[in-house]
């Protein structure tokens, strides 16, 4: 499988500001190189957030907002400024906390009664949702913060050895991101992360009957084995992945610098093909990569170029009999496509095309075997599998379940299985494990727990018409059982960035919603990958109003067809998903009741003025540089929630923002609730003798998490 696959798809250069609360291992494929880096699982080999999280897929590494080391030393006359700012800051930050306070107090009756709900939800929807790695009989799997193993036929049995505990070694905040096994599985590396914390740490332990902590390396981001006792990992420093080290365990010990990445644009992290011949370094930008091959036999030998990087070219590295399989973007249309091309003359020239995904198809994962490709695809908001045959030559295409919205492949690191295992899922559905072998050609639904409540769930597909006719695909979920639906409830979810998709992946909560009559809609607007590459691109840069107008449509649609009305309507977003949230919150605040946002990315324009910080310049091909481009910063500016908060009605708005982010600065969350106060009121005050009401503009600032994932128990309390 490839990791930097599933990183690319939904962030590529790992900038993204996306969000992933949920705890599970990360399981790698190919596809975890397009993917973004969502949340924790456990992969043999990939890494989601998750951002996300979060999803299959690897942890999303967000903005980072301090400034970098060696600055210079500030004027006196700075300095007192500085000083007035922090206690201008302390000041505010204190009263916004005794103001949520108050507030919470209010609540509690209600917090009691949903976290009683969501606790008796969780002891049946958690055990069907870890994901595992399979060794020949052996299995590995992480729950509540340990790592097992078990015969392939006793996973349920209880019959299951403890490898691993993060409360025995001392690791109390902590919790698993990510496990990478040895060949002959005598060390398994884990990477162990803090919620307060962006970097990670390795922890390398000798198995046996004993198993005993062998190294610890801080500030980790990828890692994988190029031999039974050689380890080769990437090192992260203010959110940047630049350098790439290799660590022996033999008994000459030694770690040694293999690469470095010189252009900050680009964010590099380590792979290992499915049938363990090569390590590919993968050096990507949000646009364009590069990779390099370590052949695994020689582990001490100088990387190989596959291809020199190409402006606007991405492309993914698997192996397969002496033939490299590429995963890219090369070539007309600029979606991603199979290829193929020797290991001795690996360059674009010899690229030969294996299979082109339709059009407005979505390449969500991809899995290498010793005979056959399988791939994970997404058109129209349906999940389906096309299996190719290097034997017969001939590609099959099945459906997967209508209801499902999200899969995450399990770890195979034998690739020459005869099954494939993946989990399905939706936002109401707890994971279902499903096989695909390739021997009977069919696909097997696994026994799984049945959840003993019964939400009777209608799933329904609409696509809305946006201001320049685009066709925006929805997906909405509500209880068959509910009556006069434009009396109920409805939350509607956006994010809209970075060619990432909606989360769609199972939450407790969705399931509480729908039984309570909650009506639960799902916008999958430009901005996103839903559709594909050209979806984000779409959406991107000077495209960033049609993801706006893509929100407006999608809300108007679903009142017009009766799912809700305006009054009985929230709108909820994550990270950057708060700045389309945002602009709909300033250009068309009738159409909702209330808002939702969570650690949200509200100012726009005077983060992307900020080049000091680490990850702006990534960015730019996102959002533009306003820096170098006035009709850019025009542009910004136009859409940028901070920027445009007018006195007028606003819905009621509650935001939740972490003390330590290090992606989206309190600061700017701080100015913007002060803002959009002041605008509300100054509103109702020249509008009163009107009856018109004041909207509730709530902050809670945690002290503790961050903007990446958090345990389920800071997510319950959440």
């Amino acid at each position: 499988s490839c990791v930097a696959l599933r990183n690319l798809l939904q962030g590529l250069s790992f900038s993204v500001r996306y969000y992933s609360k949920h705890n599970h291992i990360q399981t790698t494929c190919l596809y975890s190189k397009i993917k973004p880096k969502k949340c924790h699982m456990l992969d043999c080999s990939e890494g989601t957030c998750t951002h996300k999280t979060l999803p299959s897929g690897s942890i999303l590494p967000w903005r980072f907002f301090s400034c970098k080391e060696g600055t210079k030393i500030p004027s006196k006359r700075k300095q007192n400024t500085s000083i007035v700012s922090e206690l201008l800051y302390k000041n505010l930050l204190k009263s916004e906390q005794e103001n949520w306070k108050d507030i919470s107090a209010r609540y509690k009756p209600m917090t009691k009664r949903i976290k009683e709900k969501l606790e008796e939800l969780h002891k049946y929807t958690f055990s069907s949702g870890n994901p595992r790695i399979r060794f020949g009989e052996n299995v590995y799997f992480e729950k509540n913060g340990c790592i097992f193993l078990s015969k392939a036929d006793d996973v349920n049995e209880g019959n299951v050895d403890i490898l691993f505990s993060t409360e025995d070694l001392g690791f109390f905040d902590a919790f698993i991101q990510r496990i990478r096994i040895s060949p002959d599985q005598r060390y398994m590396a884990i990477s162990l992360k803090s919620e307060n914390s962006e970097e990670a740490t390795c922890v390398i332990m000798k198995l046996g009957h004993f198993p005993v902590v062998q190294k610890v390396i801080p500030n980790v981001f990828s890692f994988e084995w190029a031999t039974n006792d050689v380890l080769y990992y990437t090192s992260q420093k203010n959110l940047k992945c630049q350098n790439v080290f290799m660590t022996t365990f033999t008994n000459q010990k030694h770690t040694k610098l293999v690469y470095t990445e010189q252009d900050a644009r680009f964010f590099v992290d380590i792979h290992c093909t499915k049938d363990r011949r090569f390590l590919t370094i993968n050096s990507n930008s949000k646009t364009t990569s590069e990779v390099w091959l370590v052949d695994c036999r020689y582990p001490s030998k100088l990387p190989a170029l596959v291809q020199a990087r190409i402006k606007g070219v991405i492309y993914h590295i698997e192996h397969r009999n002496d033939e490299l399989y590429i995963l890219t973007t090369y070539g007309e249309p600029a979606e991603y496509k199979l290829m193929k091309a020797p290991v001795a003359s690996s360059g674009m020239e010899n690229w030969q095309l294996v299979y082109a995904l339709e059009e407005k198809t979505k390449l969500v994962d991809l899995e290498m075997f010793s005979d056959h490709c399988i791939m994970f695809l997404k058109n129209a908001g349906h999940l389906y599998l096309s299996v190719i045959s290097f034997v017969s030559h001939s590609v099959q295409s099945i459906k997967l379940p209508t209801w499902a919205c999200e899969f995450e492949l399990e770890s195979h690191p034998e690739h020459t299985t005869s099954t494939c295992y993946f989990q399905l899922t939706s936002p109401v559905h707890p994971p279902k494990r499903f096989a695909y072998s390739f021997k009977e050609n069919n696909l097997i639904e696994q026994a799984v727990q049945e959840v003993p409540i019964i939400t009777n769930c209608h799933t329904t597909r609409l696509l809305a018409k946006s201001k320049d006719e685009t066709l925006v695909p929805i997906t909405v979920f509500h209880n068959m059982n509910s009556k006069e639906l434009h009396r109920k409830p409805l939350l509607v979810h956006v994010y809209g960035a970075y060619g990432i998709d909606l989360n769609m992946s199972f939450k407790e909560e969705n399931l509480m919603l729908i039984e309570e009559g909650w009506i639960l809609a799902y916008c999958h607007v430009r901005g996103g990958g839903e559709l594909g590459l050209s979806w984000h691109k779409d959406g991107c840069q000077h495209n960033k109003l049609k993801g706006l107008h893509d929100l407006k449509a999608c809300i108007m649609l679903l009142h017009k067809l009766g799912f809700s009305q305006p009054k009985y309507t929230a709108l909820a977003a994550a990270s950057a998903g708060g700045v389309l949230a945002g602009a709909l919150c300033n250009t068309d605040p009738e159409l909702i009741r209330a808002m939702v946002l969570q650690a949200p990315f509200v100012d726009v324009l005077n983060t992307m003025m900020k080049t000091h910080l680490p990850l702006t310049i990534e960015e730019q091909e996102e959002w533009g540089n306003p820096l170098a481009d006035e009709k850019c910063m025009k542009y910004i500016k136009s859409y940028c929630p901070y920027q445009n908060i007018k006195t007028q009605y606003y819905p009621s708005v509650f935001i939740t923002a972490y003390e330590n982010d290090q992606r989206i600065p309190l600061t700017g969350v701080l100015r913007y609730v002060q803002k959009l106060r002041k605008a509300a009121l100054d509103h109702a005050s020249r509008t009163r003798k009107k009856g018109n009401w004041i909207p509730n503009i709530i902050l809670d600032i945690q002290a503790n998490g961050s903007h990446c994932e958090s345990s389920w128990e800071d997510s319950l309390n959440e």
